[in-house]
């Protein structure tokens, strides 16, 4: 359905672009005709307000019922996960599950075993079941955060009020390094 909108959306405005400019040579061609008659422009008034509300109302049906299948997407979740992001750390906390969270700093140089990468390995890290539908909801303590899992193209903004939901299932078994990107 995403696609058939996208393509939808795409006709719609080569539809239009083809339209103005058809128009436009139209009128740049033969704009004496205009200079010589008093013409009133009423009816071209009334389609150039009528067709821009078509067109939007055409693109606004399809849109809210994809912004609705998405909205009950997030709800058919196995596991649910808050992340709030804070200064210097993350806080996870499994809803599902209860009194299970943590705070997730990221190691110093000299914390650091052999083979574990810089900048990405964190003292506690968040363990989720592979296979399973999961539900981030990501928000910020403070200031705007970014959550990100690059190797899976997972990127979102934690900002402070706002409740972000992600719905995702790992596909493989694995160790997945986070990043906060500005």
């Amino acid at each position: 359905y995403m696609d058939w909108f996208h393509n939808f959306n795409c006709s719609l405005l080569f539809g239009v672009l083809s339209f103005v400019s058809v128009m436009f040579v139209y009128l740049l061609f033969s704009s004496f005709y205009f200079k010589s008659k008093k013409i009133e422009y009423q009816f071209g008034e009334l389609l150039c307000s009528i067709f821009p509300t078509l067109i939007l109302v055409a693109q606004m049906v399809p849109s809210l019922s994809l912004l609705y299948y998405y909205g009950l997407m997030n709800l058919d979740s196995n596991l649910t996960v808050k992340v709030t992001g804070h200064q210097w750390y993350w806080s996870y906390e499994f809803s599902d599950i209860p009194g299970l969270e943590f705070d997730s700093y990221m190691k110093s140089v000299d914390q650091l075993e052999l083979g574990e990468p810089r900048l990405l390995e964190v003292d506690n890290r968040c363990v989720v079941p592979c296979d399973t539908n999961i539900r981030f909801c990501i928000t910020s303590g403070d200031v705007i955060h970014s959550w990100a899992l690059p190797s899976m193209s997972i990127k979102l903004d934690a900002m402070s009020g706002i409740l972000s939901t992600l719905s995702y299932s790992f596909p493989t078994v694995g160790v997945f390094y986070g990043r906060m990107f500005p």
